[in-house]
């Protein structure tokens, strides 16, 4: 039997704890070995109770340690460029959080690195491993909706409730919503559609003078292939997800299509008619996608989620911002 890929967390809160100390688990073909955290006394605490067996000192020390074969890049935004960089360095493969950086040229060294080192580089978009989302693909691509017109992929969360305090600081989170769930909107529809976004106009709003990013946004995108697509993202609301996709034969509609915690209902609708309905589950999307990317290390089928599409939806990030500034419509390079 092949060993399982040891991975360490580097930048481990919130997010390890809840989402991937469950998925690591669940996990036959990864294990998590190791941690890294700027508070070392946390870090301590969080080695005891999930059983985990190396408390590292330093970034550094997590990188170069042997026995580490992947590093789970789960810091704050503005870090991530600096420690994919690191990681590559020290020769171990890199699964980085969304956003991937702060802007599309520091995606693109990152990715560029990752290449130029022969080492598997991936984006943790979570979605694409999600059964929602394949099951909206899978009918897309049979022509179950005929050819796709229309997209909406809406999530709306209480960020101001939430304990990630440094989600609403600009010097470590990639904006607000727009970068820390719009970005899973946007690669959710590339993927679901096979289609790239080409221009972007931004309407957003922070909720008081005092707020440093948005608070709400939409972004009005046209796609390649015609299809015209809306991202609407909230951080002042209650927690919500929502894709709905309409063909000029059909529609697809996801309510809760991107979340984990409770079961999906997929329905497709024909002139105002049920044609097809099933319930699924996104419980396993994390520990799906962990082991994708142990079966890519292992020379098995690549990961989803390629350095080269973080490039691609930071593009858009970049757009989306530069359109609430400028006013405009403006284009993806």
């Amino acid at each position: 039997m092949t060993a399982p890929v040891r991975f360490a967390i580097l930048g481990f809160g919130l997010h390890a704890v809840r989402r991937l100390v469950p998925a690591f688990a669940a996990s036959k073909k990864t294990q998590l070995v190791g941690l890294w955290r700027r508070d070392q006394q946390a870090a301590r605490k969080n080695c005891a109770e999930c059983n985990i067996a190396h408390c590292f000192s330093s970034a550094e020390e997590l990188c170069s340690s042997p026995d580490v074969d992947a590093v789970f890049i789960t810091s704050p935004d503005a870090m991530h460029y600096d420690d994919t960089l690191l990681a590559l360095r020290h020769g171990k493969a890199v699964l980085c959080e969304k956003p991937v950086a702060m802007n599309a040229a520091e995606a693109r060294e990152m990715a560029e690195a990752a290449k130029q080192a022969g080492l598997v580089y991936g984006v943790a978009q979570n979605f694409r491993y999600n059964r929602s989302l394949e099951w909206l693909r899978e009918r897309i691509q049979s022509g179950s909706i005929g050819t796709p017109q229309f997209a909406h992929a809406e999530f709306d969360y209480p960020a101001d409730r939430a304990p990630r305090k440094w989600i609403k600081d600009p010097s470590l989170a990639c904006g607000g919503p727009i970068g820390d769930v719009g970005v899973h909107c946007i690669d959710a529809l590339r993927f679901i559609l096979g289609r790239d976004v080409e221009s972007i106009s931004t309407l957003a709003a922070k909720s008081s003078a005092d707020d440093q990013v948005e608070a709400t946004a939409s972004l009005q995108m046209q796609m390649t292939g015609n299809v015209f697509a809306n991202v609407t993202v909230s951080a002042r609301t209650p927690y919500r997800t929502l894709l709905q996709i309409t063909g000029s034969d059909g529609i697809l509609i996801a309510e809760n299509g991107l979340t984990v915690d409770r079961p999906i209902e997929m329905v497709l609708r024909r002139a105002g008619e049920v044609i097809e309905t099933e319930t699924v589950t996104n419980a396993d999307g994390y520990t799906r996608m962990l082991d994708a990317f142990a079966d890519a290390m292992r020379g098995g089928q690549p990961f989803a989620a390629t350095g080269e599409d973080g490039v691609r939806n930071m593009l858009a990030l970049d757009a989306a911002f530069r359109s609430w500034k400028t006013g405009h419509r403006e284009p993806v390079a």
